[in-house]
């Protein structure tokens, strides 16, 4: 096969699949070519997709690729798909944000450091496919452990879990630091440092 029909038929695999698909998948179902030339002809494909003119974007998440709607044209897709967008409470997100930070973690720590019973939550996330069980600590009560599933790096659009801003990156919104400035008082001219 020629390097021409290459493009064609990875924009094939990659726009017919549900999911991100792997390199090592491709590596394994189209073994007449190299795995180099399968990232260059993913990088063309990449590439040409980035123009103003294309309604897709060829993007890595999920340790594979897949073609996805440009967020700017998203909302006349949903209007064909008519899918309820995955909402999440508050809890959700802030017990989301302690697996994914976390894991593995059992519910006793996640109720520790959110200070309220997460029973529910995590049987919602758990429903959702955003989390997973991935066994049992061995200590007594032998609590389960939690995780963070494929599916959560596809809806927040992470190729892997070091994708996650650091907490170090992460700033409190400009207007809780508005509200923070307003709360401590300036100090006056005498206290200033003499």
């Amino acid at each position: 096969m020629s390097e021409d029909n290459l493009k064609p038929i990875l924009e094939g695999i990659l726009f017919i699949s549900e999911s991100p698909v792997k390199l090592d998948t491709l590596t394994e179902i189209l073994h007449e070519w190299d795995r180099e030339t399968l990232q260059d002809g993913i990088h063309q494909l990449k590439k040409e997709y980035e123009e103003d003119s294309k309604g897709l974007e060829l993007v890595e998440v999920a340790g594979g690729y897949q073609f996805r709607t440009k967020p700017q044209w998203a909302q006349w897709v949903n209007r064909l798909k008519k899918s309820k967008p995955v909402k999440l409470s508050q809890s959700a997100l802030e017990t989301l944000a302690i697996i994914a930070y976390r894991q593995p973690v059992i519910r006793p720590t996640i109720e520790m450091i959110r200070g309220v019973d997460s029973g529910w939550v995590i049987r919602s996330l758990l429903e959702k496919g955003l989390i997973r069980i991935m066994g049992r600590k061995e200590i007594p009560g032998r609590p389960l452990i939690y995780g963070t599933t494929k599916t959560f790096l596809e809806l927040f659009n992470l190729n892997t879990l070091s994708d996650l801003p650091t907490l170090k990156e992460i700033q409190p919104p400009p207007e809780m630091e508005t509200v923070l400035k307003e709360e401590t008082p300036a100090p006056s001219i005498g206290e200033a440092g003499d």
